[in-house]
């Protein structure tokens, strides 16, 4: 079978390898669809935030389709249609990264790792619930927005684009705010009703002029940029509510911390989606959320090569997929 296979720090490949056994409490999974993150390429340059080894097959943002179960599964069958979490063995494991992932025709996962998708939910939009789920947690852990809320997103990369959706589906006036206009664009697309260029802007003015003054009730940091982490705490108001998403290892920028006091601030950081998969996988069924405007381009897994090359190409890409029909 063809597998994405990174051989060792910076050489990758697609490679004719063995179809993987299964054990009693796995599943054998057909990939139909999955997304390439930016941590794929901290791992192919073996910087990623945890020991990994090598030769390893990434990919942790996925939707397959079950085609055997281990002999004391229950609850799975062949044909379910299923995703699969990425932080497991109690955080200690990352599946995609210290465990080979879904980046071939055939991989294999735990089953309690694994949830069924809706018959609504698309293998397309199952690929992405693993973006989804990690904006969709943050907003429930600085508590759960509705139509008084004014919330201003800071980066639309994928998933501040998800944080979008998300909080737009949850009723919220959204703001993004993202230098690029063609990530602007589709913000607009999943449901931002305000964007704006920081780029030449005073983003406090620009807020407050479209909250009255009030300025913004949640921000959602999303870039890891630290200029844009440092203003999030400037055009949030009173009583705001703050996450962070944005991944930075080390970075500094000057920030005005008072405002934590003097605003009362409540501020979340949050790495991952722990414990929330399932609700998550509820809310994009029900909510109807399209999350097809994030996946820019698509290449079958055979072209992964030219996948990754695209991925790269941020001016142009947001989420690239990789595709493996049945």
């Amino acid at each position: 079978m063809k597998a994405v296979v990174f051989e060792r720090a910076g050489e990758m490949s697609v490679l004719d390898v063995d179809e993987p056994a299964i054990g009693p409490t796995d599943l054998l999974v057909a990939m139909r669809q999955m997304g390439i993150c930016h941590s794929d390429f901290d791992l192919l340059a073996d910087n990623y935030i945890m020991p990994v080894q090598f030769p390893v097959t990434p990919g942790h943002e996925w939707a397959g389709e079950v085609v055997a179960i281990g002999a004391d599964v229950t609850g799975f069958e062949p044909g379910d249609r299923i995703v699969g979490e990425c932080t497991v063995n109690g955080g200690m494991d990352h599946f995609g990264f210290s465990i080979s992932g879904a980046g071939a025709e055939l991989f294999r996962i735990r089953s309690d790792w694994a949830h069924k998708l809706p018959d609504d939910v698309s293998f397309e939009a199952g690929a992405t619930v693993e973006p989804f789920s990690c904006a969709y947690y943050a907003l429930n852990r600085v508590g759960r927005v509705n139509a008084a809320d004014t919330v201003a997103v800071v980066g639309g990369g994928p998933i501040g684009l998800s944080a979008v959706a998300a909080a737009s589906a949850m009723g919220a006036r959204v703001v993004l705010i993202e230098p690029a206009s063609h990530r602007r664009d589709v913000g607009m697309e999943l449901g931002a009703e305000h964007q704006i260029d920081p780029t030449g802007v005073d983003l406090v003015d620009a807020i407050g002029d479209l909250t009255g003054g009030r300025l913004a009730d949640v921000t959602v940091e999303a870039s890891g940029n630290p200029a844009a982490m440092a203003s999030s705490f400037d055009i949030v108001g009173f009583r705001g509510r703050m996450a962070f998403i944005g991944i930075n290892v080390g970075g500094r920028a000057n920030a005005k911390l008072g405002q934590i006091q003097s605003k009362e601030l409540r501020i979340h950081g949050t790495i991952g989606s722990p414990d929330i998969w399932p609700e998550t996988i509820r809310f994009i069924s029900t909510s109807g959320l399209d999350l097809s405007p994030l996946i820019t381009a698509r290449f079958p897994l055979e072209e992964a090569l030219d996948a990754f090359a695209a991925s790269e190409r941020r001016d142009e890409q947001i989420k690239v997929h990789l595709t493996n029909p049945a």
